[in-house]
């Protein structure tokens, strides 16, 4: 069964020592956990089936995984409550939540010590005054976007402020774009991609729009658990997505942030 906040506070036993969060610059490279965090300050991008769909391709392939959840909708929680016990387990905490009587902020977020990727989902309208813990505390931010004009540039807003705000280059934190909901490659898109390369921000992966997602986060599993045959091109998108995050853990190019403001404008 996994493991939710409500058995970390009942029996603490299930919780070893914890894995440490805030490594610095050095100690991030060589770190056995990948902390990867779905974020964008853009609401309705799809956050939580990044998220959801990652962490329990993870688990499959035998990763001790956790799940974080920044979001007060708590949807990551609700598919991981709906998860049929016999699937690889997943270590949840409700991190929207605060913790309850005579538990602490640290044991609530502690994870197990076999815990090798954590991936987190967080709310829309992300709070820039925290902006930069957020960033320093990762290793990767996956940054969902629409093929639509309007999440565009609202997503390269975003970008700016996790340069700029956030730092996310003396941090050495890998930023990457996942465009969802995606059916054929458009203008807008092409012109996104040309972009984020110029950037060093590459695009890694592009979720189809297909109902086969909203099948599988109805029944708590990620959508390479599914047995349509029809989604082995989706389960072919998320082996490539983990392939990248093990083998970019950061390093930065230098860049022109004059272009940040010309795809905002």
């Amino acid at each position: 069964m996994p493991v939710t906040p409500l058995d970390v506070a009942g029996n603490p036993d299930k919780i070893p020592d914890p894995v440490p969060t805030n490594l610095t610059h050095s100690e991030k490279a060589h770190s056995s956990v990948l902390k990867n965090t779905v974020m964008n300050t853009k609401g309705g991008c799809g956050k939580t089936t990044i998220a959801t769909n990652l962490a329990s391709y993870c688990a499959t392939r035998g990763y001790g995984t956790a799940l974080f959840d920044y979001d007060k909708q708590g949807s990551s929680m609700r598919w991981l409550s709906a998860r049929p016990s016999s699937l690889p387990p997943i270590h949840g905490i409700a991190a929207f939540e605060p913790p309850r009587v005579g538990i602490t902020r640290a044991w609530q977020m502690r994870v197990p010590q076999d815990t090798r990727y954590i991936i987190t989902d967080t709310p829309a309208g992300y709070v820039m005054v925290d902006i930069e813990d957020r960033v320093a505390e990762t290793d990767v931010i996956l940054i969902p976007v629409l093929p639509s004009s309007i999440d565009i540039h609202s997503t390269a807003d975003f970008i700016r402020d996790l340069l700029l705000i956030g730092k996310a280059r003396i941090h050495n934190t890998r930023l990457a774009i996942v465009t969802n909901r995606t059916r054929i490659r458009t203008r807008a898109v092409e012109k996104l991609e040309r972009f984020l390369n110029k950037l060093d921000i590459p695009v890694i992966a592009r979720i189809r729009d297909t109902q086969h997602y909203v099948s599988a986060a109805e029944q708590g599993l990620g959508i390479h658990e599914l047995n349509a045959r029809d989604a082995q091109k989706d389960r072919e998108t998320w082996a490539e997505l983990l392939d990248w995050l093990d083998n970019n853990r950061g390093g930065f190019t230098d860049f022109d942030y004059a272009m940040l403001q010309d795809q905002s404008a």
